[in-house]
Order: C-alpha cells, then sequence, then structure tokens
C-alpha cells in the first residue's frame, strides 16, 4: 500500500467511480488508514471484519485498536463476514463480540454483513452465517438491520 508506483494505480479508482476491497490483518491497518487519508474521496471495503484470525489477548486488542483507528476515516466501510477463519467451530456467542465492535467503531451507516463463501462453506452453511447476524442484531431497530444487511451494500457498490 506504501509503493509510489502501485498508489499512482490507486488514484485512477477515483477516475472511473470505483472503490477498493482490502483484505489485510491488523498489523497492517496503519498503512491502510494512511492510504484511505491520501485518498478520501476513494471509498475503501475492508474485507472479513479485518481478519481478526489470532485470538489471542493481544492480538485481538491490537485488532480491537486497528478498527477504531480505521473507523476514523470517513471513506472506509467495514464488511463483516469471513468470521469462520479464525474459528473454525464458531458459534454466534463466539463471533458476537467481533460483530458488535466492527458495527460500535465504524457504526451502522458503514457496515455491512457478507458471506465468505465458498471458504466459509468449510465451517457453517450460508444459513448459519446469516442466521448467526439475524440473531446478533435483533434488538437492533428495522432500518438499521436493513442497513446492515442490503443499504449500505446497495449505496457503496451502486447496486
Amino acid at each position: 500500500m506504501s509503493d509510489p508506483q502501485w498508489r499512482r494505480g490507486y488514484a485512477l479508482l477515483k477516475r472511473y467511480d470505483l472503490s477498493f476491497d482490502l483484505q489485510l490483518y491488523y498489523t497492517q491497518m496503519e498503512d491502510a488508514l494512511s492510504l484511505a487519508r491520501e485518498f478520501p474521496d476513494t471509498l475503501m471495503v475492508l474485507n472479513h471484519t479485518g481478519m481478526p484470525v489470532d485470538r489471542t489477548p493481544e492480538e485481538i486488542e491490537g485488532w480491537k485498536q486497528g478498527m477504531k483507528s480505521l473507523a476514523s476515516a470517513p471513506n472506509i466501510f467495514c464488511k463483516i463476514s469471513g468470521l469462520g477463519m479464525g474459528d473454525w467451530k464458531w458459534t454466534v456467542d463466539s463471533i458476537r463480540p467481533f460483530v458488535l465492535h466492527a458495527i460500535e467503531a465504524f457504526g451502522v451507516n458503514r457496515c455491512m454483513f457478507a458471506s465468505n463463501f465458498p471458504v466459509d462453506k468449510l465451517f457453517s452453511s450460508y444459513d448459519a452465517v446469516f442466521n448467526a447476524f439475524k440473531e446478533i442484531t435483533q434488538e437492533f431497530s428495522s432500518d438499521e438491520r436493513r442497513a446492515l444487511f442490503h443499504d449500505n451494500a446497495e449505496r457503496v457498490y451502486r447496486l
């Protein structure tokens, strides 16, 4: 993300009104934030909830801080998905803190639910993933849920 030639290519996204989907680990979030700030008119979508795959307390804390930092850039959105990659035997309760932290950091209007299929198929079913998201957000308003499950993706990806 810091390579000058790569950044020249990245700068073309705005010209063509394109967004950028980014997959990274929390140790790379500072570089992503720098990129987002340098190109504030280009929407960036953080994939797979920022990849919280290492689940030691130190790694989780690093991920949490990185998510808060990334969320400070208004042009970054968070795609909540891929949580089974760090927890092959995940449950609603085991992914709940990650889902809720992402939403707390980015806000309801900059998060969207997604699958990571076919990779998620190794850990669960499509229905299980989205039913978990539904259960975690059951106390959210209907407008908030509509934003997370539909409206934000439609807006960001111009569907």
